[in-house]
């Protein structure tokens, strides 16, 4: 039988991982998550598994005792996760971009002191850019990390917002402005590598973690604010010991994180195709199965052929990061169209489910209250498409 979002080309090791974590899905993730999400409770069970796995080590080197896998390869385990339950996936998408931003950016110490432990889940890394009143404006940033004199330490004040994972991670990558005295906003901002026990309330000195924020979906995992009250952070903590190169750390960051949700939204699209594919088998109206009806058999058809197109575009966007091309536009491009496909294909499920799509003992509930955050996680539909016309315009030039 043909299957959506197949792969080709994959190694032999490529095609081996992607397999198990789908039977672990299917084994482990599938038949758990509707209890977990509806009672917003942490996977504790799942996310051990996944630590058994070596997922949280996937694309760290080997030589930090991680897998040395590559982008597409997680990002095809990210998919599968997420066809079972988007907020799983969440649970390692922060802490890979915090680990490629040390490996990618890192001193050697830093990377020595972080890379092995993060291969093993044992730190977990939460990446932190937004700010209360910052949407997509990043160069607006007004947490501040004022240089001491004579120690060289900073001490940093002000409020991040968004951190998935804030209370579950021990490292946080946070971006907070400094005063480099550059005349451009994005050249005063600087990425701080910030460890720190896991928990709420205030975790350090001038640390604090408030608790969770609720969620219309995407619960299970914490979503929490930062903020900083007189913390007190060493010139060592700066990602690559550099001041003012944040802002490009970040978004080389948030560029392998677009691929990621652009997975996550393939994997929550499969699932929601798969629901309607066989709810429609089972359900009979007039006499036979909705499915043989060609209103219904028509929006199958378009369901699978999106889905499969948002596959290839993530693939091939991942694969271009993995050549070492520049993949900012194939990014944007996988990100946007994705997720809008994620949202199309989750609501014609849930259309085909009729009134028990609106139950919460149906699995296409769930997926309608988590398709939405991926139009938005990792940059706005808007801000994709202002991405892609500028380089457009750029290359076509007249």
């Amino acid at each position: 039988m043909t299957r959506l979002a197949q792969t080709l080309g994959l190694t032999e090791f490529q095609t081996e991982i992607v397999a198990t974590v789908r039977q672990f899905v299917d084994k482990e993730i599938i038949p758990s998550a509707q209890e977990l999400e509806h009672a917003d409770t942490y996977p504790q069970a799942i996310v051990d598994a996944m630590r058994e796995m070596g997922l949280f080590g996937l694309m760290i080197p080997e030589e930090y005792g991680g897998l040395g896998e590559s982008l597409l390869t997680y990002a095809l385990c990210v998919e599968e996760l997420a066809r079972g339950w988007m907020s799983v996936s969440g649970v390692i998408n922060t802490h890979f971009i915090v680990a490629y931003m040390i490996r990618q950016h890192g001193t050697d110490d830093q990377k020595r002191y972080y890379l092995p432990k993060m291969a093993t889940g044992e730190t977990r890394g939460a990446f932190s850019m937004s700010e209360p009143e910052l949407g997509s404006d990043v160069a607006a940033i007004r947490t501040r990390a004022v240089k001491q004199p004579g120690s060289g330490d900073y001490v940093i004040d002000g409020q991040k917002m968004w951190l998935t994972n804030g209370g579950s991670s021990t490292l946080v990558a946070a971006l907070v402005r400094t005063d480099e005295g550059a005349d451009r906003p994005h050249r005063n901002l600087t990425a701080f590598l910030i460890e720190k026990p896991s928990g709420f309330g205030e975790v350090l000195p001038g640390l604090t973690i408030p608790g969770k924020l609720d969620k219309l979906g995407y619960k299970g995992i914490d979503t929490t604010e930062l903020i900083f009250d007189g913390y007190r952070a060493e010139a060592t903590d700066i990602l690559g010991a550099a001041p003012g190169q944040g802002f490009f750390q970040m978004m080389d960051g948030v560029e392998v994180g677009r691929v990621n949700v652009s997975a996550r939204a393939c994997g929550v699209g499969v699932r929601a195709f798969e629901l309607a594919v066989r709810y429609s088998q089972q359900r009979s109206t007039f006499g036979k199965p909705i499915a043989e009806h060609q209103a219904i058999a028509f929006q199958l058809a378009e369901m699978a052929t999106k889905v499969e197109a948002a596959h290839l575009m993530m693939v091939n966007a991942a694969r271009l990061k993995d050549s070492g091309e520049r993949n900012d536009v194939a990014a944007g491009m996988a990100k946007y169209f994705a997720s809008e496909v994620c949202a199309e294909v989750t609501q014609q499920s849930f259309r085909i489910h009729g009134g028990y799509g609106y139950s919460k003992e149906y699995e296409i509930e769930r997926l309608m209250r988590d398709a939405p955050f991926l139009l938005i996680g990792e940059g706005t539909s808007e801000i994709q498409k202002n991405i892609i016309s500028k380089r457009l315009l750029a290359d076509y030039r007249v």
